[in-house]
């Protein structure tokens, strides 16, 4: 299992600004279920013979009871509502746009970018650097990132990164590392996630997870004029292959014709294989990362987890602490937002740090698809 820990002796490095675009529709678990239902009964009908002749299986209904209960989602936000709910299309409508016009993602990444920035008292002049760290890019090239520094008149150098839903804390160090190398002085984060774009709504055990978001974080080489600053004290990232979450979408699906309506080419997962490897890996990684820091599971504050499944979540505070973690101390915000892949640790972070006082720390952890694991400890200043 290949490690990269980058230790906290050197050049200081601060975490001065947080955004969150937050799209206007939202769909409850009940309206979802209710689109699902009424696509599983046409389907039923429709192949009523096979079904009938054992050459095929029935699908069944789903239950937002159902959906709570396996995942703790109550709502998403989407991009698109119509779509999703339309039983013949379960995906979103997302009109293509003219190359001179701002692509979704990238008008997405400039609101929640405007709000970090004015939190850090920065100007987009005195950018850096841009990464855009997303699951999901809307197209291969130009990056995304290079057409948001465009567009916010950010100066330096600008790139994409993908490592799913760790995407954003490994872009945070990406960016902590710029900024010790002396290659950076400010460096925005953006994470625009469109995951109803990759999402199968004709699938029972997966239709429900994910939303759309896009979340920013602003990393300077100094505090910023807000009274939100936390120092980066660490941070720490893992990877190791898996097939257990995995998404097979790619240009070269246009090599096999018979394979592009596959279903791996959306998003697929062993649910039950990832909960059960998964949560012992990330409470392990952010318990050693204390421990290399000299620090106690008490010590904690707060705990900004990856937002995918409010089990995992109530289970890796559980055995990083030693007991059950409070919803203070373990803020949840995927009841109302669902998963929002690399962003979800991101919105906790953003809606829940400014009661902790100086001194006060706080780990901001994702894990997901590779597997990848990324955890950064945080000191309010």
């Amino acid at each position: 299992m290949p490690e990269s820990s980058v230790s906290a002796d050197s050049k200081e490095v601060f975490l001065t600004g947080t955004g969150l675009y937050t799209p206007p529709n939202s769909i409850s678990n009940e309206e979802l279920v209710e689109s699902f239902n009424q696509f599983v009964d046409i389907h039923n009908a429709e192949h009523a013979e096979a079904i009938a002749a054992g050459e095929m299986p029935a699908l069944a209904h789903s239950s937002a009871e159902f959906i709570e209960k396996a995942s703790g989602i109550r709502s998403r936000y989407v991009v698109n509502k119509e779509g999703v709910l339309d039983p013949h299309r379960m995906a979103p409508h997302i009109s293509d746009r003219s190359n001179d016009e701002p692509s979704v993602m990238c008008e997405m990444a400039l609101v929640a970018a405007r709000q970090a920035l004015e939190t850090a008292g920065l100007q987009a002049s005195e950018l850096d650097a841009v990464i855009c760290a997303a699951s999901n890019m809307q197209r291969a090239y130009p990056a995304m990132a290079v057409e948001v520094q465009s567009a916010l008149g950010a100066g330096g150098y600008a790139f994409d990164m993908n490592v799913a839903c760790s995407s954003a804390t490994f872009g945070l160090q990406q960016a902590r590392d710029a900024i010790r190398s002396g290659s950076a002085k400010n460096v925005l984060v953006v994470n625009p996630e469109i995951c109803t774009g990759h999402l199968n709504f004709r699938d029972r055990d997966s239709h429900f997870i994910f939303g759309d978001v896009c979340t920013a974080m602003i990393i300077s080489d100094r505090p910023g004029a807000s009274q939100s600053n936390f120092k980066v004290l660490d941070s720490r990232l893992q990877t190791m292959f898996s097939n257990n979450i995995r998404n097979n979408f790619g240009f070269l699906n246009r090599g096999d014709e018979e394979g592009i309506g596959k279903a791996d080419k959306l998003f697929v997962q062993e649910g039950r294989k990832v909960f059960k490897e998964v949560c012992p890996a990330v409470a392990a990684q952010i318990s050693e990362q204390l421990s290399s820091l000299d620090m106690l599971p008490s010590d904690l504050k707060r705990m900004w987890l990856h937002q995918a499944n409010l089990n995992m979540n109530v289970l890796i505070a559980k055995r990083v602490l030693g007991r059950d973690a409070s919803t203070e101390e373990a803020p949840v915000i995927l009841d109302e937002y669902a998963n929002t892949s690399s962003a979800g640790s991101v919105i906790a972070f953003h809606k829940y740090h400014e009661d902790l006082v100086p001194g006060e720390l706080g780990v901001l952890c994702s894990f997901g698809a590779g597997y990848s694991i990324g955890s950064v400890v945080l000191e309010r200043c």
